[in-house]
């Protein structure tokens, strides 16, 4: 029991840590991002931005950390879609990663920018606008498309479990659905990321993921869940064990 008070306690911290770093880098982006200058701006910035690619660092690795902490209660529950929560969620990370990358390539092109010809002005502000897209369709498939995928996968598996309240896993349903609802729309150039419908869509989403934290940090997983699910795996186990000594006496 203390330990999975304990695996609750450290998820929720988890998720705390994800959401409270997203944001984080979002802001310090933000010059990077809204600037079409940004090449001519000198050293301005820098720290900036790579306090930015930190938290985003940390934000990757607490979304994976949160499938990791889950994964031996989901299993219990189903395990093929306990172990693709994990996948997915590991996905949501290297698109995060490789977005944080192009940034920091970013602030690399634009040290040589002021070095180069004139001439090469122009290739400069391409390869530039060019890891600018690759950070923005990035943010699109990891934090938006996979997050909805992800959250979809999480609230479903801890609905069907009752490991928290259903009233907090259905709003997990429904945020998980409007995100990635939000992600499809802003892929087909419906609505814009950023833009208040983006943000309206998304922050069902933001609140499930503080309410569950909240409820795991307080008060755990439920009790009586925790126990049903490891009397169904120990009636597994047992189904198991049989056929195991059937193939090592053959």
């Amino acid at each position: 029991m203390r330990s999975s008070k304990t695996a609750a306690r450290i998820t929720g911290v988890l998720f705390v840590l994800a959401s409270t770093a997203a944001v984080l880098g979002v802001l310090l982006y933000a010059p990077l991002l809204h600037d079409p200058n940004f090449l001519l701006s000198g050293q301005t910035h820098t720290h900036r931005i790579i306090l930015g690619a930190l938290f985003e660092l940390i934000l990757a690795s607490a979304a994976v950390g949160t499938a990791i902490t889950l994964f031996p209660y989901l299993k219990r529950q189903d395990e093929t879609l306990a172990l693709g929560y994990v996948c997915f969620r590991v996905l949501e990370a290297t698109l995060i990663i490789l977005g944080l990358v192009s940034l920091l390539s970013f602030l690399t092109l634009r040290d040589q920018f002021g070095a180069a010809p004139e001439t090469h002005l122009p290739a400069f502000q391409a390869v530039g606008g060019l890891l600018l897209a690759v950070h923005d369709w990035t943010f699109l498939l990891g934090p938006n498309f996979m997050l909805g995928i992800n959250t979809l996968m999480c609230a479903w598996l801890l609905y069907q479990s009752r490991l928290v309240p259903r009233s907090i896993t259905g709003l997990g349903l429904v945020g998980g659905a409007l995100i990635l609802t939000a992600a499809v729309l802003e892929l087909f150039g419906v609505i814009h990321q950023l833009s208040p419908w983006g943000v309206a869509l998304a922050l069902p989403v933001a609140l499930y993921e503080m309410v569950l934290a909240g409820w795991l940090i307080t008060k755990g997983f439920n009790a009586a869940a925790v126990h049903a699910l490891d009397i169904d795996q120990g009636r597994q186990d047992v189904r198991v064990q049989p056929r195991q000594r059937l193939y090592e006496t053959q």
